[in-house]
């Protein structure tokens, strides 16, 4: 089983986006099964509060739903647990680089920074950024 985390900072916006998007390409590819993918924040911001609502409406509107998630922060155990773990932006690069400097398996989403619509407000681009990266891993893990 490959098992992914995407890290963002507060996980309601883009890493859970990723997490649900990815959930739903490896069904409709049929190896779900082979496939643990989960979501985590650098922050302790959000912990325990669900998928940001404009987040969870840009899902809905390509028929993913993102169910029962709780904002959570990043451990030391899932560094153990997880094969691939991918940062949606060089300041999430950073912070976990500051939390964890013996580790060095951190990987990019994407050759650019996914910016942060909680900001920006820009909840369609994310998508577009959140799909791409999500048919590129699929793509190199299948």
């Amino acid at each position: 089983m490959t098992k992914i985390l995407f890290v963002c900072h507060g996980n309601i916006c883009r890493s859970p986006m990723a997490e649900f998007v990815l959930k739903d390409m490896v069904k409709k590819a049929g190896v779900a099964d082979k496939f643990q993918i989960a979501s985590v924040a650098v922050s302790r911001e959000e912990l325990g509060n669900p998928v940001y609502p404009p987040a969870r409406r840009e899902l809905a509107a390509h028929g993913i739903s993102c169910g029962h998630h709780a904002a959570r922060q990043i451990t030391a155990a899932d560094l153990e647990h997880y094969d691939y773990i991918y940062y949606m932006d060089s300041a999430n690069r950073r912070r976990l680089e500051s939390m964890f400097p013996e580790y060095k398996e951190f990987r990019p989403f994407l050759s650019r920074d996914v910016a942060d619509p909680y900001y920006y407000g820009n909840f369609s681009q994310t998508w577009t950024d959140i799909e791409e990266g999500c048919r590129r891993i699929l793509e190199e893990l299948k």
